[in-house]
């Protein structure tokens, strides 16, 4: 059998990498003063954060189903079966439509739902990568990975609650609250969902919660305590050089090589709901 591993591009894999990788992927829309722009097509990220940063009426949307269904049919044409990772339905409804459209092929796509986004779900993508090479059939990688998805963790500091309040996560009292004590909201992926985990005075206070968070998980959640079992990767909007530092801290506290820790930038889509100079942390184990 010849299996097709698909994603979308909030899985944070640069376009420039999919050939090498022999990865397909869906572009996510977004949605811009009524425009819609994909990310690295007509739209980069330095246009994306000036238009956010002044105001502009930004929201994220899901690929058209015919193009979701013209992917599958081309790609079915040189492969036997397609296992299509989007990201979390706890964060979006591309990956219910997926499902739903799935049900068209039966025995020909399996769509993973196993609740992960950014780097999270660019680890499910190299798992994916090494079963098929381990010579696992599509029905199979989809369970693998399925029962496997709570195997990560993510943190994310935001540096301002104003787009977090647009979304309606804070109320606007809390939101002028937080930005009058410089209050730095550290979140978690938790089910799929994003979710509240602490509220921090500056980003000093905001890096350390999120670093011990990692160290804890690391004891207490897995059944392995070896950060050698885990893929480790920062992540950030817009901010390089604060994520650069960030990396450099992490793999300090964590005693690792910064060789083995992936750096990526947030997608679009990502973007949209927590702004710039957001900083995030995650852990992945590797499915064997």
């Amino acid at each position: 059998m010849k299996t097709l591993i698909m994603t979308d591009d909030n899985s944070g894999i640069k376009h420039i990498d999919l050939d090498n990788l022999g990865v397909k992927m869906m572009r996510m829309p977004v949605l811009i003063n009524g425009e819609v722009y994909f990310q690295d097509v007509n739209i980069d990220f330095d246009k994306f954060y000036e238009l956010q940063e002044s105001n502009a009426d930004i929201r994220t949307s899901q690929p058209a189903i015919g193009e979701v269904l013209e992917a599958w049919d081309n790609a079915l044409k040189e492969y036997d079966e397609i296992v299509y990772i989007p990201m979390s339905s706890g964060l979006s409804e591309s990956c219910n439509t997926a499902i739903n459209l799935s049900s068209e092929y039966k025995d020909k796509v399996f769509v993973v739902d196993n609740h992960r986004i950014s780097v999270t779900l660019k680890s499910s993508i190299y798992d994916a990568l090494n079963l098929v090479k381990q010579g696992k059939t599509a029905k199979e990688i989809k369970e693998i990975l399925e029962s496997q998805g709570s195997q990560s963790s993510i943190y994310i500091m935001v540096d301002t609650l104003k787009y977090l309040k647009k979304g309606g996560r804070v109320t606007p009292a809390g939101a002028l609250l937080g930005e009058a004590l410089h209050i730095k909201p550290v979140l978690q992926i938790n089910g799929g969902k994003l979710d509240a985990f602490k509220k921090c005075i500056g980003t000093k206070k905001a890096k350390k919660v999120m670093l011990e968070a990692i160290k804890h998980d690391l004891e207490t959640k897995y059944d392995t305590k070896d950060i050698n079992d885990f893929r480790v990767a920062i992540a950030y909007t817009k901010d390089v050089e604060s994520a650069t530092i960030f990396m450099k801290e992490a793999c300090e506290y964590l005693n690792i090589d910064s060789k083995n820790v992936e750096m990526d930038q947030l997608s679009l889509s990502v973007a949209t709901h927590i702004g710039p100079g957001a900083l995030a942390i995650t852990i992945s184990k590797i499915a064997r």
